[in-house]
């Protein structure tokens, strides 16, 4: 069990029954899984920034993190069907845990000039999609063999009806929401 698994179980998942008056503890949120985006639209006509892609990913997740392809061609993006373009990876379990620690309490505070995350980027239903615009913030990765510097979405998957149910999972378990 990680730490900050232990820490749900031990004050956030008591905190939000008491909150919200759940009648069972199946209701009570959760983390479902967090998934990674990298999408590279120069990578159809550079193999090379696909592979540096997944390779960071890779190392980010600590699971190896699968090619995206083009669905349709698009002749005014020069893209063809079933070229790459992008990357992506979904955590669940112990390496999900392991993943939002490092993001909440080592990644996001090293962000230049961070004043906190917006919360605008919940979908209605629980889910909070954070889009990063350097994946460089990440210890794993070695700023000196990064040849480009690529953005990447990071999608909290949880079980939470609401938003607001969402939200406060995410700021008990540290996520750091601008007040």
């Amino acid at each position: 069990m990680t730490r900050l698994e232990k820490v749900y179980q031990e004050k956030v998942a008591p905190e939000l029954s008491k909150e919200f008056n759940y009648s069972s503890p199946m209701q009570i949120p959760r983390l479902r899984s967090i998934s990674l985006n990298i999408g590279l639209g120069e990578a159809s006509q550079n193999s090379k920034l696909i592979d540096e892609a997944v390779a960071d990913l890779t190392k980010i997740a600590g699971q190896k993190a699968v090619v995206t392809k083009a669905k349709k061609s698009i002749a005014s993006f020069k893209l063809r069907e079933g070229q790459p373009v992008g990357c992506r990876v979904t955590l669940r379990g112990e390496r999900m845990w392991d993943f939002f620690d490092k993001l909440v309490n080592f990644a996001l505070p090293r962000v230049r000039d961070f004043r906190g995350i917006p919360d605008r980027g919940f979908d209605g239903r629980g889910n909070f999609t954070l889009g990063l615009k350097e994946h460089t913030i990440f210890p794993e990765i070695n700023i000196d063999r990064v040849e480009r510097v690529s953005g990447m979405n990071v999608t909290v998957v949880t079980s939470a009806p609401t938003d607001k149910e969402g939200k406060m999972l995410l700021d008990l378990l540290g996520m750091p929401f601008k007040k």
